[in-house]
């Protein structure tokens, strides 16, 4: 299980000696398999500026880019100067703030930046998507950031990605130590300290319409299989728009290594790994029977059974 320590700091002190941190988790019996310290991964990823954006002498679709990268602007002789990068995105204009992988860059995807020739043009970086980022699958265009962001500053810094991740080794016993809530409880005992629970946080700004219509009048469910699920239940919610997730919650995913699709799939992905609860999100009105209500079957997979998953791919349990 990975847990990121920005994230579980949120809930409960994190001891800033890591190491003595992991030796402690050892002796109360959770496994530390390994240490990784993010926004390494974004060296040589920036934020910059476009100054200019011209048409590509030999592409209709190709624009030749002068980049600000602050102080890091260099041309090959090493003399202080804008870089020239060759982009196909459509989506930005002169002036915009963005982010850049300058040469020696490596991203996600063993992607490594070297200076190039797109169609007989030098580029010296790659102005970058959020999908070329790690950070989502948005691939719509370049990211553009804030009006005020600053330029030439690592990108990790700038979008806070800078985080210490552990790969812990939870034990069958102890699957209360599967999620960030459990683990805040977890450290609090170990070194005798207050760690707040989310869930409360939650249930005091929870706020229920007393007028919506019943659960059960618009959802049915069978649970096929009671002995592997003994419960099941449903919530309906409604106002629901389909569209990215907040940056601080694809942050938080990415760091444990989930990637970002939608807000209404990050959520469940939140929730599951903040409180260990499975959670998962249905299209109403695409489970609607004859009568007008949804129906849920909770039964065992059998092995063999095809399943498309969220990325689209195809798969045999």
């Amino acid at each position: 299980m990975k847990v990121s320590l920005k994230w579980l700091n949120e809930y409960v002190e994190v001891p800033t000696d890591i190491k003595a941190f992991c030796d402690k988790l050892d002796l109360t019996g959770t496994g530390v398999e390994g240490v990784e310290t993010l926004g390494a991964a974004f060296d040589h990823v920036v934020t910059a500026k476009v100054l200019k954006k011209e048409h590509h002498p030999d592409s209709d679709h190709m624009w030749v880019c002068s980049v600000d990268v602050g102080g890091l602007n260099v041309d090959e002789e090493g003399n202080p100067e804008p870089l020239q990068i060759v982009c196909g995105a459509q989506n930005f204009n002169e002036g915009d703030h963005i982010v850049t992988a300058m040469v020696g860059a490596e991203l996600p995807g063993d992607v490594k930046i070297k200076k190039s020739k797109l169609r007989g043009v030098v580029s010296f970086g790659m102005n970058c998507s959020a999908r070329e980022l790690g950070l989502s699958g948005d691939h719509d265009g370049i990211m553009i950031l804030p009006e005020d962001a600053p330029v030439g500053v690592p990108f990790a810094e700038y979008a806070g990605l800078t985080d210490t991740v552990l790969d812990l080794e939870i034990t069958p016993n102890r699957p209360d130590s599967l999620s960030i809530a459990g683990l805040a409880r977890e450290v609090g005992a170990m070194y005798r300290r207050d760690w707040n629970d989310p869930l409360a946080e939650m249930a005091a700004k929870l706020q229920l319409d007393a007028s919506a219509t019943p659960v059960d009048e618009e959802v049915q469910i069978t649970v096929e299989d009671a002995k592997r699920c003994p419960r099941y239940t449903a919530r309906v919610i409604r106002g629901c728009k389909v569209g990215p997730s907040p940056d601080w919650m694809v942050e938080r995913l990415a760091a444990i290594g989930q990637r970002s699709v939608n807000n209404i799939v990050d959520v469940t992905n939140y929730i599951l790994f903040l409180f260990g609860q499975p959670l998962h999100a249905f299209d109403l009105d695409k489970l609607k029977n004859a009568d007008g209500r949804a129906h849920i079957v909770v039964r065992a997979a059998q092995d063999g059974e095809p399943l498309t998953t969220l990325d689209g791919e195809k798969r045999t349990l």
